[in-house]
């Protein structure tokens, strides 16, 4: 857990309902941690239910205002709305909505079948559009909001074994820009984030050789690895009021890569 002492506390974000998808682990669950540290009214949903369990115990310990986990398979659109009504019937809004669940599944061209390619556009890009869709009249009752979607640098550098991914991530940036349009009459923000090469577990565990963290060295601008809160912080900004002239905009995080 970072040192929230020595970093920018938002009282603009303190009681507002803050809606993660994918929060139970890698960025998800810095994103998590970072607004329960700003006293928000968290609510994560996951499939992963210790990992969700484990993580609310420990911010609850550390202080931390306790975010309310929701169990939810996000390829499923029908429970996606059920989800979100339940939250709305709980905290009667939704202020900040943080689409993030995704998986970087490698793959190589010649293996993309339909199914795949359909499962990896679920995983990655439909769910972030029914999530936005289900918490806008909330936030058009509200006439404020911030919708922040998670893309990622993938698709501007050359990056091979995942074109159904990155065709993903391409994707949300127009989202983004269209939704930022539409709703910008009703005071609602939308705004996304690029990451880079971010030393999340998973990416440890999975990807990060020797060989792959050299070339992300060789590339980046900064010679160190980009850490999960790191990227949580950028998400604190644009969901606070001190951001309230930022829409449209796709914000890079990678040390300097692009």
């Amino acid at each position: 857990m970072a040192n929230e002492d020595q970093f920018a506390q938002y009282p603009s974000l303190r009681d507002r309902v803050v809606v993660i998808t994918g929060g139970a682990s890698g960025i998800g669950e810095a994103f998590v941690e970072a607004f329960a540290m700003q006293k928000t009214q968290v609510a994560f949903f996951d499939v992963n239910d210790d990992a969700a369990r484990a993580l609310t115990e420990r911010l609850t310990a550390a202080g931390g205002a306790e975010p309310d986990y929701y169990h939810c398979d996000l390829t499923d659109i029908a429970e996606v709305q059920r989800t979100v009504s339940n939250i709305l019937q709980r905290f009667g809004t939704v202020d900040v909505l943080v689409n993030n669940a995704g998986n970087d599944m490698r793959h190589k061209v010649a293996e993309v079948t339909p199914e795949f390619w359909d499962k990896t556009i679920a995983v990655n890009l439909k769910h972030q559009f029914f999530m936005a869709q289900a918490v806008i009249p909330a936030m058009q009752k509200a006439q404020r909001g911030s919708i922040i979607n998670m893309s990622s640098i993938g698709w501007v550098i050359p990056s091979v074994n995942q074109v159904v991914y990155v065709t993903t991530k391409a994707a949300v940036v127009g989202m983004t820009r269209t939704l930022a349009h539409e709703l910008g009459v009703d005071n609602i923000r939308v705004n996304c984030i690029m990451p880079g090469a971010i030393l999340t577990e998973k990416q440890q565990r999975l990807w990060l050789t020797k060989e792959y963290t050299a070339h992300v060295l060789e590339n980046q601008a900064l010679k160190r690895m980009i850490m999960p809160d790191e990227v949580a912080r950028l998400a604190l900004f644009l969901a606070a009021d001190d951001s309230s002239g930022i829409t449209n905009q796709s914000y890079v995080i990678d040390a300097g890569w692009v």
